[in-house]
């Protein structure tokens, strides 16, 4: 098991990434370069930022990348409103999305808040 596999904001941010890459399967074809890699992106740098913060030095480098990582949970917050709104995604797909994309962003916030505590006491 990898150092960054233990925290759950990696794990659910992980989860979230693979149903992303799943539902865009069903995307069109000319969203390819679009929409389809833009999400796949986002959902991508969510779960690699955490990873990758958690073997810097310091607390103040891994909640710089803990920043970037919410800062991509909240960009693939508005595509996948995109998505539902132009209708490329069904409701009850758009919905897990969704949840899991809530379920990241809050165990995200609770470690960088975690951290941020370990900061100030140190």
């Amino acid at each position: 098991m990898m150092p960054f596999e233990r925290f759950t904001a990696w794990r659910k941010c992980q989860e979230l990434a693979l149903a992303i890459y799943r539902v865009t399967q069903q995307f069109p074809p000319d969203e390819r370069y679009g929409l389809t890699s833009q999400t796949r992106r986002a959902a991508y740098s969510a779960a690699a930022n955490i990873s990758e913060g958690s073997a810097k030095r310091g607390t103040a480098e891994f909640c710089r990348y803990l920043n970037i990582s919410l800062g991509s949970l909240s960009e693939l917050a508005y595509a996948m409103r995109l998505v539902k709104d132009l209708e490329l995604l069904g409701i009850a797909d758009w919905q897990r999305i969704e949840e899991l994309r809530s379920e990241a962003s809050k165990s995200t916030w609770g470690l960088y808040r975690s951290i941020q505590r370990k900061k100030k006491a140190g």
